[in-house]
């Protein structure tokens, strides 16, 4: 699945690894030209309906360019909570939607995390923004979406190519000629994707 489709209805409380409020400028790690990334986060969340709370840890290692889980930790919250369920906890869907707000975006205003940016729930890039970059967005403006749709994959562990196919609505060779282009001009440096080494880089 792609990470649009797996983290709809994940909710998470993400904190920097002390503990504080995840914001923009808890993201003090330079990642490509318009991207901070935080150096590490905890994410929480609930599975009401097993009673089971779920908190995941991760940490940006630059020699993978993506962030590592280092930590699981599952509590029940209730008594009788479903044991079997702590089996089918999903790290992956909560890393998934835990990074948004763990990148940030230089733009014209200010920093903003990924997660702020989002005006749809389980997208990365507003509807508006896809439209107006695949139909006639500057090289610039097209470049720099690419960059934080890799990066937010990427440091993910997700397959960079299929996220810009689906968040853009483009075709699969498209989205890759972006990729290569973007990487090219310098604005993928410090990103790379190699879960399996596929071949949709």
């Amino acid at each position: 699945m792609i990470a649009v489709e797996q983290t709809k209805g994940v909710k998470v409380d993400v904190k920097t690894i002390d503990g504080k409020k995840m914001t923009p400028q808890a993201a003090t790690e330079p990642v490509g030209s318009a991207l901070r990334i935080a150096p590490g986060f905890t994410a929480t969340t609930v599975d009401d309906d097993a009673g089971i709370e779920t908190t995941l840890g991760a940490v940006y290692d630059a020699d993978e360019g993506r962030y590592i889980v280092s930590t699981i930790v599952n509590r029940g919250i209730r008594k009788g909570f479903d044991e079997i369920a702590i089996r089918h906890t999903a790290p992956q869907a909560i890393l998934q939607a835990a990074i948004p707000h763990c990148v940030s975006v230089r733009l014209e205003h200010g920093w903003f995390t990924v997660a702020e940016l989002s005006a749809t729930e389980g997208r990365i890039i507003p509807e508006w923004l896809a439209a107006e970059v695949v139909k006639r967005g500057s090289k610039t403006d097209r470049m720099e979406v690419i960059q934080i749709l890799y990066g937010a994959s990427a440091l993910a562990g997700l397959p960079p190519t299929k996220f810009v196919q689906v968040e853009l609505g483009v075709p699969h060779r498209t989205a890759s000629d972006w990729i290569g282009k973007a990487r090219s001009a310098g604005y993928l440096k410090g990103m790379s994707y190699s879960a399996g080494r596929q071949a949709d880089d």
